[in-house]
């Protein structure tokens, strides 16, 4: 499985973006699939994951905010984020791993995707 992480860009303060991450690859619907984001300097932050039974997870900071959610059928995973704050602003990396014991253990994901710049400033 290979991943192409898209949907970045200039937002206001409160203002919402859809991040896409596309897969492809036939076992897809095996892995488990997260967002995560880095701001420069500071190491990579797990902030959500869906894993194969659609069981959502997500870290105190974006919860309520930011959903995930994932279509098997077409191979991609969303990243819904609302209320964004300037503090969002990040590179995000979507990655998939098959066995995820630890939702925010970076090397529980063996797949990267390249990373969107998401960037909220008014």
């Amino acid at each position: 499985v290979q991943l192409q992480a898209s949907g970045g860009g200039l937002v206001q303060p409160g203002g919402s973006l859809r991040l896409s991450c596309a897969a492809s690859g036939a076992t897809f619907h095996y892995y488990t699939l997260a967002w995560w984001r880095q701001v420069a300097g500071k190491e990579r932050e797990w902030i959500l994951s869906i894993n194969s039974a659609d069981t959502t997870y997500y870290a105190d900071s974006v919860k309520g905010r930011f959903t995930i959610s994932r279509d098997n059928a077409n191979e991609k995973v969303y990243l819904q984020m609302d209320s964004l704050k300037p503090e969002d602003t990040a590179m995000y990396y979507c990655g998939a791993g098959i066995v995820v014991l630890q939702n925010d253990l970076e090397s529980d994901y063996e797949l990267w995707g390249q990373g969107t710049l998401v960037t909220v400033s008014s």
